[in-house]
């Protein structure tokens, strides 16, 4: 494993948190291959929320909320000051389109609508940006730094007077294998809160100085080193399965695990035919490997749960090593 770092920060000085095991000259040209979500998703560009898209308003006063364009923006200029460093162009996934019309296109049937009478705006929105200086190697796999955030409007009241909006944000790490995110607790902001543009900027600004990337990797470097049996593999997907059929009393005694029934199905056969992490001929698997398995399978999540849902994975799979080792409450995944 190799911290990469380019120091081309104004003043020379790395991020907080950050330390480098050598210079280089230029960052790794890094491309994503694959969505990093894809669900019922589709992408669109930053112009497309801009220009094309209608802005959601709060009822009872008609003030407008921080439509998504205005939060990737505020987010991207927060976190480059604090990081000091280029951002890529954001990635942009969006699904659950709202349909309207125009006003002299009340009375038009819909087949007979023009485009400039019809009126769109998406009510979930996910993005993400990398920050191509700073990458890491683990398990053999390059991880860049990433930022990104949610907004859904249906997490909104949107029939009431304006109040504070809520939006989610990330510091962590892609997968340029497989662009599954690598989302840590710390890393992750599951409510920012904030009614205008000056504030979310502030609140985005603080939140990105104060993430540890090396925490984060050193985390991601302990999953690397633990391995799973064949049989412990099987004691997990079991278990997580039965897990979903609980008692909301036998859930309250156990860690949250906020993977689906479906994603075990997938993250099962991922684990014989996933051409990056499956097992090796013996039967075993890295932690590293399996968070990863956990990580594509969430890929199938709607917006509003995605984050959340990766946040949980990461929680999970450091638990399970813990099980794996005798001390945890994660154990009753394993017996």
């Amino acid at each position: 494993m190799e911290l990469q770092i380019v120091n081309n920060s104004p003043n020379g000085i790395l991020p907080q948190g950050v330390t480098t095991s050598r210079e280089i000259s230029l960052p790794r040209k890094i491309e994503a291959k694959n969505p990093f979500i894809e669900a019922n998703t589709k992408s669109v560009s930053l112009s497309h929320l801009e220009k094309e898209c209608t802005i959601p308003v709060f009822s009872k006063d008609n003030e407008i909320t921080i439509s998504h364009n205005q939060f990737i923006d505020t987010a991207l200029n927060g976190a480059r000051e604090a990081l000091g460093r280029e951002i890529s162009q954001p990635e942009i996934r969006i699904s659950h389109m709202i349909k309207g019309r125009t006003p002299d296109a009340i009375h038009i049937p819909t087949n007979e609508l023009q485009d400039h009478q019809r009126t769109i705006y998406y009510e979930r929105m996910a993005w993400i940006a990398r920050i191509p200086s700073i990458t890491l190697e683990v398990g053999g796999n390059l991880l860049a730094l990433t930022i990104g955030g949610v907004r859904a409007y249906n997490q909104e009241n949107l029939y009431s007077k304006k109040t504070f909006e809520k939006f989610k944000f990330f510091v962590g790490f892609q997968n340029m294998v497989c662009c599954n995110l690598c989302i840590s607790t710390d890393g992750y902001s599951k409510e920012i809160k904030a009614d205008n543009t000056d504030d979310l900027f502030a609140k985005v600004k603080e939140f990105t100085a104060s993430y540890n990337h090396d925490q984060q990797l050193t985390q991601m470097l302990s999953l690397e080193k633990q391995v799973m049996s064949d049989s412990q593999f099987a004691s997990l997907i079991g278990r997580a399965k039965l897990y979903q059929y609980l008692s909301k009393e036998e859930k309250r005694k156990l860690p949250e695990l906020l993977l689906t029934d479906n994603q075990f199905n997938t993250i099962a056969k991922d684990y014989y035919q996933d051409d990056s992490f499956c097992r090796n001929e013996s039967g075993d698997i890295s932690l590293w490997k399996v968070y990863n398995l956990f990580t594509g399978a969430n890929k199938s999540s709607y917006i509003d749960s995605f984050l959340d849902r990766n946040e949980n994975a990461f929680s999970f799979a450091e638990g399970i090593s813990k099980a794996i080792n005798g001390d945890s409450d994660y154990r009753w995944f394993l017996s």
